[in-house]
């Protein structure tokens, strides 16, 4: 995949139902081409809107010569039309476009799969992570994303706490990777931050306060607290959440589908559920909750004498914070 990231091929074709790999894969290749060219044009599609000639169209030459990106994701409900224009395409690509199709793979759309590959597009594909081995090959690598190295003890032990979740893993591993110090991390900081949080996360946190289930939301808080989840952890994902609302909240209604997932930079899966929390929740709201978590933050990070109430306190605001529209 690092191929790819240096030197996007004119057409990809990202291959996998692993949503979070290849959401991560497609963001790879429009960063490489930004990078190349900055002002490069971004079409996002997805495949069942995607009309006959659109493609044609959108990878015409510019009076300016500007380069642009086309994005197509759910390749598999692309109309026969469109895939037929799609293998035209591919056998001689334009010169200042780059395309991106993303098929998760199975028996729909397999016309469009085998004929890009027999065409000449380069292929990544992006397996479902299923076994334990897998997820914590996953660890590793996501730790060596950030310069750092993880023990196999270390890496067993966040799978054992976080669970399955790849997008949750990530995040860990990230998180780990900014609180720690030292190039390895080791079972004793997995330990530190994560003892005990099989059964909750700061996400569950978040999401339940975000919706406003607030007495669940503390039970949660104190159960984490309890088993030893670090109370940053807790605030950072309380950020996260309403860091989300507000992106998805701002964007301009006018955006759909990948257009709206390209805007806010999140993968379209994630917008979804964003989109049903925002019932309840309006800019101000939003607003008064994310100063809440702020104080919070700067309380279980040194400036205040009890995190466990500092968090109770931030989740009350947030629940409260839903009615101020």
């Amino acid at each position: 995949m690092l191929r790819h990231m240096a030197n996007p091929a004119p057409v990809t074709l990202v291959v996998g139902d692993e949503e979070f790999l290849a959401d991560r894969a497609v963001g790879s290749i429009v960063a490489a081409v930004r990078a190349e060219d900055s002002g490069a044009e971004l079409h996002d599609l997805q495949g069942s809107k995607v009309e006959p000639g659109e493609l044609t169209g959108l990878a015409s030459p510019s009076l300016f010569g500007d380069r642009s990106i086309i994005v197509i994701r759910g390749a598999q409900d692309l109309s026969k039309d469109v895939i037929a224009e799609i293998l035209k395409y591919t056998a001689h690509p334009a010169d200042d476009t780059v395309l991106v199709l993303a098929h998760p793979g199975g028996v729909k759309g397999k016309a469009l799969v085998d004929g890009v590959k027999k065409a000449g597009a380069d292929v990544v594909t992006v397996a479902k992570v299923t076994k334990a081995g897998e997820r914590l090959d996953f660890i590793k690598a996501e730790v060596r994303r950030e310069g750092r190295s993880i023990s196999a003890a270390a890496a067993q032990a966040l799978l054992d706490a976080v669970g399955s979740d790849l997008r949750e893993l990530a995040a860990a591993c990230n998180q780990l990777a900014f609180d720690t110090e030292g190039k390895n991390i080791d079972e004793a900081a997995v330990a530190k931050y994560y003892r005990g949080r099989a059964e909750v996360s700061g996400f569950t946190i978040a999401d339940l306060a975000i919706e406003g289930r607030l007495g669940e939301a503390l039970e949660q808080v104190r159960w984490a607290i309890a088993t030893g989840v670090a109370p940053v952890l807790i605030v950072s994902a309380l950020a996260g959440g309403l860091r989300s609302l507000a992106k998805v909240g701002g964007a301009p209604r006018n955006l759909r589908g990948g257009q709206l997932a390209s805007h806010v930079g999140m993968p379209p899966w994630k917008i979804d559920r964003v989109k049903r929390q925002l019932a309840g929740w309006g800019p101000e709201g939003i607003s008064v909750a994310l100063q809440a978590v702020a104080t919070a933050d700067e309380q279980v990070k040194g400036g205040g004498t009890d995190p466990a109430y500092a968090l109770e306190k931030a989740v009350h605001t947030i629940v409260a914070s839903r009615s101020t529209r």
